[in-house]
Parts: structure tokens; C-alpha cells; sequence
């Protein structure tokens, strides 16, 4: 059984989709319904002149005015097929766009959720192809009215002419109105099928582009080919339903539609040797038959709409995945202090996050380790809310993420990321996304920090080079990543493992100008070397999707299972393994002597005292001894 609108979410939202559309594109449709209901009436007309000039012809009575009158009405009906022509391709155009305007708009506004669910091919797949048929729904429906226009104008000529021969037609009609329901119905299920098969193998396709080297360099190309096109099979069987359900359609329609044309005319004979009829009412009747039995034009508008709405529903699915909601509260004077109270995030049924609880003082840094599949990426996506929590809440400054309208948010947290999208039309543009108007001079700086002023230079035309035509390593497009960071500015910096593919002088570098100025943004870092950690002012030891200690790297360092994390070698920032102490000619972060192996103390900015307090005030979890040091 089908489901309806009301207990199919999807259907419903693509019942309000295609609304929104057609208001859109409200006077054009309307303008092409009144042009196509004129050709469908400028075509009724035809038969009964040409009837007319017919019986004064053969009567040998003067025709000139009728048969002038049958040549305007076809020049007519050629220009109105134009004007209906140009008006379907204009609102296509315009419903289509529309819709991809709108569906672009709201995936991106519900941000990973979306490719997570859908895929990113299977995504572009419905924007694109599905976008495009469902935009075909507002004609196809302007077009349906005219196209119902034509049978029904058919049926009361037949019955103006004489009552006999509408009542022949309308015997057999119920006949075609099962055929054209069952058209529909069985056209939009093949279509769903169809377009279902698609979006697999669009999404199967992302994936091997994306993974176009690994697959070169495994030598899987043809298994790779053969993953991509697996659902083929389904979508042919679907397609060749779809066919054959048209198929059989006109295969009806060719034998019932004649069956009452002949019907029709000959009752007409009848008629006429009754001397009931002219010879040109007859012709007028044969006429008006064919029109009244248009079933093949009905049939192609039926099968054309059922797939329009087949990829609507598509489109349907989409918006049922809620955008985020911002609030309106507004951000108050504050360091950048960040609080996570008692956040779990589950993915995929899994829960990644159990309750982790954390507090960031403004102006701090705090580095966020772990064994790979701990939760570190999607802890830094819930600081800055590129995703929100199953549970708990995220603060920042005393106000819940959810409370602060979009533009505050976004402009309070910057974000850099492991494997950066370098978006805008030249490299200059890239590291000033998002900023109103980025200066050139704040541009050049933040490139300066992330230490990419130097090859950025070097490229044809410096920051003016288009992206596309600037070729760059991996660490580079890195460090093109953390000047947009840079340049953004803002309370609260998250970095993402966005020094992951720098060279260790290089990070090192990056890591003084980040933290050699004294207190500024609060900073959350993604780490997975010693050495970025060993610059932090606290780490945070995530361990089985729980906070398990948090302290200074030196300190946590002395743990067994805490080294194992960073794979059991020499501490890359020199701390001994064996004491936990750093060397001697080793300074720590700004302000810290390595040696003492204590947690930094940091002004408490919040009541203006100058009383010192743990740089973490943490929460942690089981597995660190208090005793060493580590926050437990």
C-alpha cells in the first residue's frame, strides 16, 4: 500500500515543495495554462469549420470566408504550439532552478547530517537529475488541464452534433479511465525504483572519485567499476518496467481508442443516411472522436507527471532532515570560555561521546588526544556546533551554542581542518571566506601566522591565483587552512587536526606563533603528536568516548596506556618516559617551566581577581592516579 502525505513525512514535504514552486512561477503557469486551454479550444474549432466549408463546397455554395476562417485557425494553433512550446521550457527552467536553490540551501544548512544520512553522490544525484524532473511538475500540470481540455471538448461537440453520438462514446469511457489510473499508479512505483537505483550508483561513483589514487594504486579499477555500476542491473529492470507499463498502456489504447471511433463513426453513417447529418458534420464527428479518444497525449502526461513526482518525494526526503535552528540571544563580553556539560553524541547507533564533561578557561588551550575512533573530531564539531549533542549542552561565554542567532555564532568560532576546503575563486579569497570584507593586509597577515605568505607568493599571481590553477601539497593546502582560521579571528579557535600533514619544524613554528603571544582566543586542538600536545596548557584524554584523565602532557605522559596513544615512542617533545620530567633546557608553554612537571596556573578572568586556578577546572574520568599529577 501506498503511503499518503499524512503518514509519509516525505511525500508531504514534497506536496509543499512543488506548491512553493508552481507560486513561484505562478504567472507563467498560469499564462501557459490560458495559451494551452486556446490551442486545445483553437483545435475544437477546427473540425466544425472544416465541416462547414465542406458542406458549402459540395453544395456550391460560396466557402471563401470558411475556408479562410480553417487557414486562420491553423496559423493559429502553429503559433499557440510556439508560444506553449517557449512557456514550458521557460517555467521548466525556472521551477527547477528553484528547487535546487531550495534544496542547496537547506542541505547546507543542516550541514554533515545530510551527507551522512544520503551520501554526498546520492545528494548531487537528487539535486541535479531529480531536481530537474520534479521542476517539469508545474507545466506538466498547466499542460494536464488542456490536455483533459481536449476529450472533454471532444465528447460535448459529439453531443452538439447529435446526442447519439456522445452517448457511444461515453458507453466505452469508463474503460479509459481505468487504463489511465493504472498508467499512473504503476509508472510512478517503476519510477521510484529507477530513480532509487540511481542515487545508489551516483553515490557509489563519489566514493570512487574521491578514492580515484587509493583505487590506481591497489590496481582495482575493473573491481572498482563493477562496485560502482552493481545496482545497474536494478535500475535496467526498473527502466524496462517502466517502458513496458507505457508500452501496455498504448497497446490498450490502440485497441479500445479506434474501437470507439468506429463507433462513433459509424453511428454517424447511421445518421447520415437519415439525412440527420451532413457530410461535413460526419467529418466534423470523425474528428471530434479522435480528440475526445486522446489517450496517447493523456497517457505520456500521466507517465510524465508520476515521475515528476516520484523525484519530488526524493527531494521530499531531503527536507525531512531539519535544518538547524538558531536562537537569538546574544553573546556577552567574555575570554572564550568553553563548557561541555555532560554531552553524549551518538553516530550510526553507536554512542561516541558518554557523558564528557569539560571546561576550557577563556584564553587557554586545551588539546584533545585519543586512539583513533575515540570521538576527537566529533568533540571539536560539537564545540563549534557544526553538530549538536544527543545530550548535554555546549556553552560558550555562560550561553548554550543553541541559543546564539547563526551570524554571532560563526563569528565567535573559527574553524580549521585536517583536509581543508579551500573554497572562492582565488587563493586570496579562500583564506578570506567568510569574512565581510577581508582586507588585503588581513589577508597577507593570517597567510604570515600560518607561515604560507612565502608560497602563495610564488605562484603566477600571488593571491590573486585562481584556486583551481594553484598547485599545492597537502601541507600546504594546510596552511592555507589555518590562515582562513587565522583571518577569521574570533573567541574560540578549533583546530581539527589541521597540523596533521605539516613537517615538524613547520608545526612547530605554527604552534609558537600560536601560543608564544600570551592569552587570546581559547583554543581546542585536535593532536595527534606529543609535540603539538606538549604545546597546550592541558590535555584532554579521551578514551572509550569518555574524558579519561586530563592534565599537562608531562604529567599524563608518566602513564603507560597514555604513551601507548601516541604509539609507545619517545615522547617527541623530550619528556622521559621513565619520570615524566622534561628536560632542563626544555621550555614549556609560555609561561610554564617544563621541569616542575605542574599544571600552569592562569589568571581567573571572571571576577577580575588575580587568584590562580587549574588551567582546566576538568571533570576527567577513571584511569589517572590523582597523585601524579593528572586530573582524574
Amino acid at each position: 500500500m501506498t503511503p499518503t502525505a499524512d503518514d509519509d513525512p516525505a511525500a508531504g514535504h514534497a506536496r509543499s515543495l512543488l506548491r512553493a514552486a508552481t507560486r513561484y512561477s505562478g504567472a507563467r503557469c498560469l499564462a501557459l495554462c490560458l495559451v494551452s486551454i486556446a490551442a486545445t479550444g483553437t483545435g475544437l474549432l477546427l473540425p466544425a469549420a472544416l465541416g462547414r466549408a465542406l458542406d458549402l463546397l459540395l453544395a456550391h455554395a460560396p466557402a471563401t470566408r470558411w475556408v479562410l476562417c480553417c487557414a486562420g485557425l491553423v496559423l493559429l494553433l502553429g503559433l499557440l504550439d510556439a508560444v506553449q512550446t517557449v512557456l514550458t521550457g521557460t517555467v521548466d527552467a525556472r521551477t527547477t532552478a528553484w528547487l535546487r536553490r531550495r534544496l542547496t540551501g537547506h542541505v547546507l544548512g543542516v550541514g554533515p547530517r545530510a551527507a551522512d544520512r544520503f551520501g554526498s553522490g546520492d545528494l548531487v544525484a537528487r539535486l541535479v537529475g531529480n531536481a530537474a524532473e520534479a521542476g517539469t511538475t508545474p507545466a506538466a500540470r498547466a499542460a494536464l488541464v488542456a490536455a483533459l481540455a481536449g476529450p472533454v471538448g471532444g465528447v460535448v461537440a459529439l453531443g452538439l452534433i447529435d446526442w447519439w453520438l456522445a452517448a457511444v462514446f461515453l458507453a466505452g469511457a469508463p474503460v479509459l479511465a481505468l487504463l489511465l489510473r493504472a498508467v499512473s499508479r504503476d509508472t510512478a512505483e517503476s519510477a521510484s525504483r529507477y530513480q532509487r537505483a540511481q542515487g545508489r550508483i551516483a553515490a557509489a561513483l563519489a566514493e570512487a572519485v574521491e578514492g580515484v589514487r587509493t583505487v590506481r594504486a591497489a590496481g582495482t579499477e575493473g573491481r572498482e567499476a563493477a562496485r560502482v555500476l552493481r545496482p545497474l542491473p536494478d535500475l535496467s529492470r526498473a527502466g524496462h518496467r517502466m517502458w513496458r507499463v507505457q508500452g501496455r498502456a498504448a497497446a490498450r489504447a490502440v485497441a479500445v481508442a479506434p474501437l470507439l471511433q468506429l463507433a462513433v463513426v459509424a453511428v454517424a453513417g447511421v445518421l447520415l443516411t437519415r439525412d440527420r447529418l451532413s457530410v461535413g458534420d460526419m467529418l466534423a464527428a470523425s474528428r471530434y472522436a479522435v480528440l475526445a479518444t486522446g489517450v496517447g497525449v493523456l497517457v505520456g502526461r500521466l507517465a510524465g507527471l508520476a515521475r515528476a513526482r516520484a523525484a519530488a518525494r526524493r527531494l521530499g526526503e531531503v527536507v525531512t532532515e531539519p535544518a538547524t535552528a538558531y536562537g537569538t540571544r546574544g553573546l556577552p563580553d567574555g575570554p572564550g570560555r568553553l563548557e561541555l556539560r555532560g554531552v553524549t553524541a551518538r553516530r550510526g547507533g553507536r554512542t561516541v561521546l558518554d557523558g564528557v564533561d569539560l571546561d576550557v578557561p577563556g584564553g587557554t588551550t586545551l588539546a584533545v588526544v585519543g586512539r583513533s575512533g575515540a570521538g576527537k573530531s566529533l568533540l571539536a564539531a560539537l564545540a563549534g556546533r557544526l553538530a549538536d549533542p544527543d545530550a548535554g549542552e555546549v556553552l560558550l561565554d555562560g550561553v548554550p551554542l543553541r541559543e546564539l542567532p547563526h551570524d554571532v555564532l560563526r563569528g565567535a568560532v573559527g574553524y580549521a581542518f585536517a583536509r581543508p576546503a579551500l573554497l572562492g575563486g582565488t587563493v586570496g579569497q579562500a583564506i578570506g571566506l567568510g569574512l565581510p570584507s577581508p582586507s588585503p593586509g588581513l589577508v597577507r597577515e593570517a597567510a604570515r601566522t600560518a607561515l604560507a605568505d612565502d608560497f602563495v607568493r610564488r605562484l603566477p599571481d600571488g593571491y590573486d591565483t585562481p584556486v583551481a590553477d594553484a598547485p599545492r601539497s597537502g601541507g600546504e593546502s594546510q596552511r592555507l587552512g589555518l590562515a582562513r582560521a587565522f583571518a577569521h579571528g574570533g573567541r574560540l579557535l578549533i583546530l581539527d587536526d589541521a597540523l596533521s600533514s605539516l613537517d615538524t619544524v613547520t608545526e612547530r613554528r605554527i604552534t609558537d606563533a600560536l601560543f608564544g603571544d600570551g592569552p587570546g582566543a581559547t583554543r581546542l586542538l585536535v593532536a595527534h603528536r606529543g609535540a603539538t600536545a606538549a604545546c597546550a596548557d592541558a590535555v584532554a584524554w579521551l578514551d572509550g568516548g569518555r574524558v579519561r584523565a586530563v592534565g599537562r602532557h608531562e604529567e599524563l605522559w608518566r602513564l603507560a596506556e597514555y604513551r601507548a596513544v601516541f604509539g609507545n615512542g619517545a615522547d617527541p617533545a623530550g619528556t622521559d618516559a621513565d619520570d615524566g620530567a622534561m628536560p632542563g633546557n626544555r621550555v614549556g608553554p609560555v609561561g610554564t617551566d617544563a621541569d616542575d612537571g605542574g599544571s600552569r596556573p592562569v589568571p581567573d578572568t571572571r571576577d577580575g581577581t588575580s587568584g590562580e586556578r587549574d588551567v582546566t577546572g576538568t571533570k576527567g574520568r577513571s584511569g589517572a592516579d590523582a597523585g601524579d599529577g593528572a586530573t582524574a
